[in-house]
């Protein structure tokens, strides 16, 4: 009777458990998200808004680099992608830069097919 038991534990021996998230490490994540968003706040109302610095391309990367690292920290911690294997961080992260490319290659297809191939003006009548 003993035999027809399974142990469900094989593979996970002793030591190779991940730590996981423990209330300290949550907390750490959160407050290093709250951080990155208090930067994009004080860019964005003191610094833009206030004239200290002009919009443009070097505002817009900012805001592109700020969101990149708290989509890193959402995504490793919360969503523990960061305890996974490595072959399974590197699968989902090339599906979701195909779908990202994918978007950006229709966007700029559509762009072009609407400015050359397009026989009737959206409003004929507007002069």
């Amino acid at each position: 009777m003993a035999s027809q038991h399974h142990d469900h534990t094989v593979g996970h021996e002793e030591g190779q458990h991940h730590e996981g998230m423990t209330k300290g490490k949550i907390w750490r994540v959160f407050f290093y998200l709250l951080a990155l968003t208090a930067l994009e706040f004080f860019i964005a109302l003191v610094l833009v808004h206030g004239g200290m610095v002009q919009k443009g391309l070097m505002v817009n990367i900012t805001y592109i680099i700020l969101t990149l690292a708290k989509a890193y920290y959402i995504v490793a911690y919360f969503m523990h992608l960061k305890f996974e294997t490595f072959g399974f961080i590197m699968s989902v992260s090339i599906v979701f830069l195909f779908i990202v490319y994918f978007i950006a290659l229709m966007l700029a297809e559509g762009t072009y097919m609407k400015s050359h191939f397009n026989p009737f003006p959206f409003w004929p009548n507007s002069q």
